[in-house]
């Protein structure tokens, strides 16, 4: 085992001990350094792979913002890590399309039934009204509605209140954006689809604001997969629903 490698797992033990809470600065380099008997370098490299994994951010220079600091949203090592191995091929975009169908669908289905039992109430649902209020306007690019679908989306996994869930969906936003991005170029007409997926939306957000989860996952489930057979990214539908190249 390499000496940053040693580091990284004395830091993993650490974090699983519970000695720096989400949140809380680590030891500067030269304590970490002199703490586990190794070089700053060594260090430096072991902080560097944990800023790139998402599990901790850190700031240059010296003062009470300096150093890194334990993360408490993993997205943002997802979001890299997903987005190059798909830009790679490492992780097909059918797969990835599936994933998505099964993470919101649920996320949709508990924020209806969260609705159902009182759990939520109307003002938990006024981002994604917002939004889908902006995708009905006329005239809206499609970068911007893209922009605007992707938080529509993540406004359901944060409703839902599992945070594993949506730190995966906010992972795959990247991968998303990027064939979401490529299917929309190849639309004929993308002022009737963009007001088509805008009244789909809003079939969703109807279906969770009277508590019927059900109904909402399964509109989730066809609005996600259809646009994806309309853009021949994907192929016919397997039996089981998900989509197959």
């Amino acid at each position: 085992m390499r000496t940053h490698e040693r580091v990284l797992a004395r830091i993993e033990a650490e974090l699983v001990a519970g000695r720096w809470a989400l949140g809380e600065r680590l030891p500067g380099e030269r304590a970490l350094a002199d703490e586990l008997g190794v070089s700053r370098t060594s260090v430096r490299e072991a902080i560097r792979i944990l800023e790139a994994a998402g599990v901790v951010r850190t700031a240059v220079g010296s003062g009470p913002t300096a150093g890194a600091v334990v993360v408490d949203r993993p997205a943002a090592g997802l979001h890299m890590a997903m987005r190059l191995h798909v830009s790679s091929g490492a992780l097909r975009v059918p797969d990835v399309v599936a994933t998505r169908v099964l993470l919101e669908t649920w996320a949709i289905r508990t924020a209806g039934d969260r609705y159902r039992a009182r759990e939520i109430g109307d003002t938990a649902l006024a981002g994604a009204r917002r939004l889908v209020d902006a995708m009905e306007e006329p005239g809206m690019s499609s970068t911007d509605f893209i922009a605007a679908d992707q938080a529509f989306h993540l406004e359901f996994a944060r409703i839902a209140g599992n945070h594993v869930v949506e730190a995966f969906l906010l992972g795959l936003r990247g991968a998303i954006g990027q064939y979401v991005t490529e299917g929309v170029s190849r639309l004929p007409d993308w002022p009737n689809t963009s007001a088509r997926l805008a009244a789909e939306h809003a079939g969703i957000l109807e279906a969770v604001s009277v508590g019927d989860g059900a109904t909402a996952a399964r509109l989730a489930r066809e609005h996600i997969e259809e646009f994806y057979v309309e853009t021949g990214l994907a192929g016919e539908l397997r039996p089981d629903g998900g989509l197959r190249r």
